[in-house]
């Protein structure tokens, strides 16, 4: 089974089974075809993945985050005016991740080449017609896309037309020096297999020229000369990190999600709260069960805000704690039952795991609302956007037990293309925080992952996999996967019914985009939402706001091991789709 974003995407990765390819190489196949189809990423941007190897029972984490480049210290964009890392442009660039996640991945856990892989990527870049919503963010984004000639030649291919010079929808759209780029990474595989190098030796090579070769240099040399920091030796020095994940446990089912440089974790914690309540007697999104969901995503993302960060550089994170049973007991006991507490702060979970806070002099100032960016000059449809920005979902699964979910991102337009590579950076620069007061684990680096939004799971159930789940949607994603995962624990829903069903979502959590706003009570709901239920809300002190769709795209895979078979959910958000033989 293959689950993306986009039909195109999901063809890519059911082709690779047809090529005798397991769920990695499916996975693959869907990364570069959304990369190159610009879905809301591009292949400069960052990966991550969670991998269920069957034959060693055991779920792997690869983490594929860009870091700070040279020079990125927070005293360089303090002085020059920014609250925050910009969120466009060569500076909000981190160094591209996707390229190495996906030839790791690939190399480590596939079984073909990286040429049969990249095959229709390829193709897509060499012309695919393109879709009406890439081309409305061309549109909407003219003004920005303009200012960068690289970027500019790739997206207004008809210069002629003042009107819009873009793409239409339908066109062939081509991108000649993104194909290059690609062919150059299938040529460096083919050289290295000619010299009777392995498979996976092969596909490393072609990783070194992209982060130490040629394409390096191109990309260095076009990022340097918009203003952007990116070395050649922080794309040498750069790696692709396979990792433990974290998980816990909800009645019995195991839930995996990645560490600390995500927001993974969150969900984790709201389970964790979620298991004291009796959910089910509230009865399924009524005004108590809303209320206790949006109270426990506040107090995991008031911990998130503060404590998440790159886990490769001090200070430590006390994982530990936050993730103890006692540490979400006490938060628990912090909810307000009658009425949403606007000022959810941090708790303190160091006396969980025997330690004693050293940043209690910042928890004492910390409020929910952000005092280095209100609302008051910020409309709520930016607000929004701003908590669901980008990002695409992949899901593969095989008949051998390969599981591989994915939640990719970075690059989405408007972003800079580097020089003649065809390559759109990250700009998840802007996940970073200037103000250590703000969150000390999370303060700008050279060479330090930004906490970002991207989070995937595996669900494992007496020992075998369960549930395989992803979405974009930036800081909504844990909300929309906590409920989905919900909905089919607590409420017995079918993947497809979970992932179609009405969610809610919280603005009060302080963004991870633009200028980090935050919203304390403002709440999204679904537009068939019972009047009594809207009325018992109001009352509790929400604002809320109605919608025909309230997730992102939520793809998923259940594993019904009574019958041996795969139940696939793509959501009726978006474009997203599955294919499954």
């Amino acid at each position: 089974m293959a689950i993306t974003g986009k039909p195109l995407a999901a063809t890519t990765g059911a082709m690779m089974f047809q090529k005798g390819g397991n769920a990695v190489d499916a996975a693959a196949a869907m990364l570069a075809a959304t990369a190159t189809m610009w879905d809301v990423l591009a292949w400069g941007g960052e990966t991550q993945a969670l991998i269920y190897h069957p034959h060693e029972k055991k779920v792997f984490g690869l983490n594929a985050l860009g870091v700070a480049p040279t020079g990125a210290t927070a005293s360089f964009f303090k002085d020059r005016g920014y609250r925050y890392p910009p969120d466009t442009g060569p500076l909000s660039a981190v160094t591209p991740g996707t390229p190495g996640g996906l030839m790791t991945m690939l190399a480590e856990w596939g079984r073909l080449s990286l040429a049969e892989v990249l095959e229709p990527a390829i193709e897509m870049a060499d012309g695919y017609p393109i879709e009406e919503e890439t081309v409305e963010l061309i549109r909407e984004h003219r003004r920005d896309l303009e200012k960068w000639p690289a970027t500019s030649k790739v997206f207004f291919p008809h210069p002629e037309n003042e009107e819009f010079p873009g793409p239409l929808p339908g066109e062939i759209f081509r991108q000649p020096e993104l194909a290059e780029t690609l062919r150059k990474l299938v040529a460096a595989e083919a050289t290295a297999l000619a010299s009777n190098q392995s498979r996976k030796n092969a596909i490393y090579a072609a990783n070194d020229r992209f982060y130490r070769g040629d394409i390096a240099e191109e990309l260095v040399h076009g990022t340097r000369e918009l203003g952007g920091l990116i070395t050649l030796d922080d794309l040498d020095r750069w790696q692709v990190l396979i990792e433990e994940p974290v998980k816990t446990s909800y009645k019995g089912i195991d839930v995996y999600k990645l560490t600390t440089w995500v927001q993974g974790p969150v969900m984790l914690q709201a389970l964790n709260m979620l298991e004291n309540a009796d959910l089910q007697s509230m009865g399924y999104n009524s005004a108590a069960y809303i209320h206790t969901l949006y109270q426990a995503m506040n107090h995991a993302y008031a911990d998130r805000d503060f404590y998440y960060g790159d886990p490769y550089f001090p200070p430590d994170c006390p994982l530990r704690g936050l993730l103890s049973r006692e540490y979400a007991q006490q938060r628990y006991r912090e909810f307000n039952r009658d009425h949403n507490d606007p000022d959810v702060r941090p708790g303190d979970p160091y006396p969980y795991q025997g330690d004693t806070n050293p940043f209690t002099e910042f928890l004492e100032q910390w409020h929910t609302r952000n005092p280095q960016k209100g609302t008051a000059d910020i409309s709520e449809e930016q607000m929004r956007r701003g908590f669901k920005m980008g990002t695409t979902a992949v899901q593969a699964a095989d008949r051998e037990g390969w599981i591989v979910s994915v939640t990719p991102s970075g690059g989405w337009i408007p972003a800079v293309i580097a020089g003649n590579t065809g390559i759109g950076l990250s700009q998840r620069m802007q996940s970073f925080v200037l103000d250590t007061a703000e969150n000390p684990f999370n303060v700008v680096e050279p060479g330090k992952r930004p906490r970002s939004t991207l989070t995937p799971g595996i669900a494992m159930k007496d020992g075998v996999p369960f549930l395989s789940f992803s979405v974009q949607g930036g800081d909504s994603q844990d909300q929309n996967l906590l409920q989905f995962f919900l909905n089919i624990v607590e409420w017995n829903m079918t993947p497809q019914q979970a992932a179609e069903a009405a969610n809610i979502n919280s603005y009060q959590m302080r963004g991870s985009f633009d200028d980090h706003p935050s919203s304390p009570g403002s709440l999204d709901l679904r537009d068939d939402l019972p009047g009594e239920t809207r009325k018992a809300l109001k009352e509790m002190g929400y604002q809320l706001s109605f919608k025909a769709r309230t997730s992102g795209p939520i793809n998923a895979i259940l594993f019904d091991v009574e019958h041996g078979t795969m139940w696939g959910a793509a959501s009726n958000f978006g474009e997203d789709y599955g294919i499954g033989w």
